[in-house]
């Protein structure tokens, strides 16, 4: 028989290893809750922006018909819908250009049309924003004299198109973002986006009037990301409305290639599908191993003598598997959010 001390201890070891057993079931149960809801976010890039989002999307809203223009050494390429409601400026990244946001056609026949980039420009249009785009004078955008020269080049173009009491807002990628960061000390910009960019923050004197500005990341670019949490900071503590919308890695589905660029059709997209898997350049998941970059699918794709894709398309096809591993890449799956930004801070 237990006397009253040893039938205490015994007590309290059960109800320790109740205890135990109660918190050990609810941190399994946190855990495949985490996992469930991780799975269920990388998804959800799917439903958010790639099944909603093809790139005859807006064919019955808008119809391409920009104009070309040439000014202080450098493209402007624009195009302003019925009745616009404010101004877009776009600044491409590194290596890009003018060109890249706007479908080839007799109106432009050097456009390219990236994918990501013309839906964000037809999302533009259909939302009755004017939109220009300029290209950079070098290969990637710089922060000295070029600032003044587009900064001159926007306030011709606003005034030239009679746009003076539209808000302005503008978009940059990468280089471009970081240009936008500090073109916005010098324009009065009602908010921006900046996209795969940090922005240059520690270059420059903020303000308590800086724009409020939008962060567009892929949180897998770790080193990035730090910067941007430190430069949101900065920001909130000069009194800028801050946010941030975080784009994650999707599956490479059979489909989705002839969903999203101008002429792949369905059976290309599967082939170059099939091809992705054999040479392992895909998981079990579906998911990229690496960026679109890192991979060495265009001499795959040489080899193979069963797929037939014009040399155009390459770039195309290099920026949608970029975006599929969500590194560092344009993306125009964040496009309402981006623009209900821009509408939030219009009035």
């Amino acid at each position: 028989m237990l006397k009253g001390g040893n039938k205490a201890k015994a007590w309290n070891r059960s109800r320790n290893t109740r205890l135990l057993v109660v918190v050990s079931c609810l941190t399994s149960f946190i855990i495949v809750l985490v996992f469930l809801h991780l799975k269920i976010a990388r998804k959800s890039n799917l439903s958010f922006g790639l099944q909603n989002q093809r790139w005859n999307s807006f064919d019955s809203l808008v119809q391409i018909h920009p104009t070309l223009g040439f000014w202080n050494g450098t493209d402007v390429i624009w195009q302003v819908p019925d009745s616009p409601k404010a101004v877009l400026f776009l600044a491409h990244g590194c290596d890009g250009q003018a060109f890249n946001f706007w479908d080839r056609s007799p109106d432009c026949p050097d456009c390219i049309g990236l994918p990501e980039e013309r839906l964000i420009v037809l999302h533009a249009l259909a939302r009755k924003f004017a939109v220009v785009s300029i290209s950079s004078s070098g290969r990637c955008w710089s922060f000295g004299k070029e600032v003044m020269i587009v900064k001159d080049i926007i306030r011709w173009w606003v005034e030239n198109q009679r746009l003076e009491q539209l808000p302005l807002v503008a978009l940059g990628a990468s280089s471009g973002g970081h240009f936008v960061s500090v073109l916005a000390t010098e324009l009065n910009f009602s908010s921006i986006t900046l996209m795969i960019a940090e922005g240059v923050f520690d270059r420059m004197d903020i303000k308590e009037n800086y724009p409020p500005t939008l962060f567009v990341h892929m949180p897998k670019d770790i080193y990035r990301r730090q910067k941007l949490v430190e430069n949101m900071e900065l920001l909130r503590n000069k009194g800028v409305d801050v946010a941030e919308i975080e784009c994650m890695e999707f599956p490479l589905l059979p489909h989705l290639l002839a969903d999203r660029i101008p002429g792949i059709d369905q059976s290309v997209s599967a082939k170059l599908f099939e091809l992705f898997q054999q040479k392992g350049f895909i998981d079990e998941n579906k998911y990229m191993r690496k960026d679109g970059r890192k991979m060495r699918w265009k001499e795959a794709l040489k080899e193979d003598k069963t797929i037939s894709v014009d040399e155009h398309l390459l770039h195309p096809i290099q920026e949608e598997l970029n975006l599929a591993f969500a590194y560092h890449e344009m993306t125009s799956l964040h496009t309402d959010q981006i623009f209900k930004w821009f509408e939030s801070h219009m009035g």
